[in-house]
């Protein structure tokens, strides 16, 4: 299947939705809290307009889960189905560190089929669909990323404000620096080769916390699976990531942390 055209679509959306996030970043936001006590701002919202606009006008029949829109399931008899979350790492934008992004992602049967990842801040985007290859776009030029081939003396990205101490696997998985990153731009890095693994081992992701980057990791030729080493599964009834997920450069770290 060629995804040429949806890429095109998501492409557009992610970069019409970076450029108002950044407007209100640089002039100012409001926050509130929803129900999970987790925040959203009106930079949010106004990004979920802008994905529901474009990529609901352009593909009217396909479903769409998005982080700030409620879900009526109707999505589930699609087999095409947008994922999306406006404004990844709210946190990160609130605390203006920089490192939030932008996910889109297509979910065809249950498997991501595109993926895209924008870091606003940072004029970056990762993209891939499959089959294809991934690559990035950064100040509009583009080219092919892969991960890199360390296995021994790893870079590990954790989250910026969410991470729990993970020493226990530090001498099994041979880390040697730890790298405080927001999003899923974690997951952007290790696609480019400039770190090799983050670890989630809680419920506390979503499927569009995680769907670009499943197959952006993989196409750039990193391994990215459940904690329990298992394939993720998207467009799900329940979707949450209850068994958290693992990414990672080689088979060989894989291994050695299903072991620790």
């Amino acid at each position: 299947m060629d995804y040429s055209q949806q890429l095109g679509v998501a492409l557009k959306a992610a970069k019409k939705a970076s450029k108002k996030i950044l407007e209100y970043y640089y002039k100012g936001f409001n926050v509130k809290f929803k129900a999970d006590k987790s925040e959203v701002t009106n930079a949010d919202l106004a990004s979920e307009k802008i994905f529901k606009e474009t990529l609901t006008k352009a593909y009217p029949d396909y479903g769409m889960l998005s982080e700030e829109s409620v879900d009526d399931k109707s999505r589930l008899e699609k087999d095409y189905c947008w994922i999306v979350d406006p404004l990844d790492g709210t946190k990160d934008f609130v605390n203006k560190t920089g490192n939030f992004a932008v996910n889109i992602a297509l979910a065809y049967k249950h498997e991501i089929v595109l993926g895209v990842i924008a870091v606003p801040s940072k004029d970056i985007i990762y993209f891939a669909t499959k089959g294809n290859g991934a690559y990035k776009i950064e100040n509009g030029e583009e080219t092919r990323i892969h991960i890199s081939n360390k296995k021994e003396e790893i870079r590990m990205v954790i989250s910026q404000f969410f991470f729990k101490n993970l020493d226990k696997y530090s001498q099994d998985l041979n880390i040697i620096e730890l790298i405080p990153m927001g999003s899923s731009y974690k997951a952007g890095l290790i696609a480019e080769g400039k770190a090799e693994l983050c670890i989630k081992e809680d419920h506390h992701t979503k499927e569009w916390d995680t769907a670009p980057s499943d197959i952006i990791i993989k196409e750039a030729g990193g391994i990215m699976k459940t904690a329990y080493g298992k394939d993720m599964s998207y467009n799900k009834d329940d979707v949450v990531n209850h068994d958290g997920f693992i990414i990672t450069n080689c088979i060989e770290t894989l291994n050695r942390y299903k072991k620790s």
